[in-house]
This record gives structure tokens, sequence and C-alpha cells, in this order.
């Protein structure tokens, strides 16, 4: 029997680089959370998956959008029970891994491609509560001492 990962990001450039981890994907029971528009819909038919409410930066959105998203990630964790949760980030993910860590899941980060030599700021916040913090970029291990470089995923 497979191990039960989540992997999630929010849309754009974070699922794009998620997606490239599509084999890894494969070694695992996995569901792909990530923000519902008509582009993420449209790979419901390929990926077991879920989704959230889209991050919005605005103040008063984005309290009553992180309470839904806590909410909603707190069931999927619930419900799906898996060992693992990987992510690229961004906004999204900080509900599932702080609930994730509460809960006794290994989290695995993997920080953006596009950040060489600035953190991120779901780097940041993530940091602390990840069991493996990956970069893509050797400068970033300055920025990220315990962080582990394995290069690109693309």
């Amino acid at each position: 029997m497979k191990k039960r990962a989540i992997f999630i990001s929010s849309t754009g450039g974070h699922l794009t680089q998620l997606l490239q981890l599509e084999p890894l994907m494969q070694k695992f029971d996995s569901l792909l959370v990530t923000e519902k528009n008509t582009v993420t819909e449209s790979l419901a038919s390929k990926y077991n998956m879920k989704f959230l409410k889209f991050s919005s930066r605005k103040k008063l959105n984005f309290i009553f959008l992180f309470i839904y998203n806590f909410c909603k990630s707190f069931w999927y964790l619930v419900k799906f029970h898996p060992k693992y949760i990987i992510t690229t980030g961004a906004g999204t993910a900080f509900p599932m891994c702080i609930i994730g860590k509460i809960l006794g899941k290994k989290i695995i980060y993997i920080e953006s491609f596009a950040r060489m030599n600035k953190k991120s700021t779901s780097g940041k916040i993530i940091y602390p509560l990840s069991n493996l913090f990956i970069v893509q970029w050797p400068e970033m291990l300055k920025l990220y001492p315990k962080a582990k470089y394995i290069g690109t995923i693309y």
C-alpha cells in the first residue's frame, strides 16, 4: 500500500513547479490541492484534486479567506490522512502546513525557482515548520542553512 501525500500550492508558477513533481506524485497515493479557477478545474480529470479559495492579499478578504482555507485544509487533512505535505508555496499552503505540523505530518517545502538570493514570504513562514526544506539554487543555502540543495525541478 502506497503512503499518502498531499501536494499543495497556489496557482500560477507555484502550481507549475509542483506539477513538475508528477513522477513523485505517482509514487504516492496523492491528493493535489490548489486554488479553484478555470485552469485548475481542467486538471481535475487528470489528478485526484481538491480546491481552496484564492488567497487575496487584501487585508479584510485575507482574514476571511484564511479562515475558510484553514477549515477546508483541516478537513482535507483529516479525511485524506497523509503522511507528507509537499508544497511549493505560497499563501494557500500556509494553513495546510500549520495544521499538518500540529497533526504530526512531515512537511516538505520547495522554495520557488524564482528565488535565487531572497527569501519568499511563504519560505520564511514554512522554513521553521518544515522537516525538509529544499532550495533550487546553491546561493539560497546562505539564507536557509538547514535547507537541502537539489538543483532545479524543471
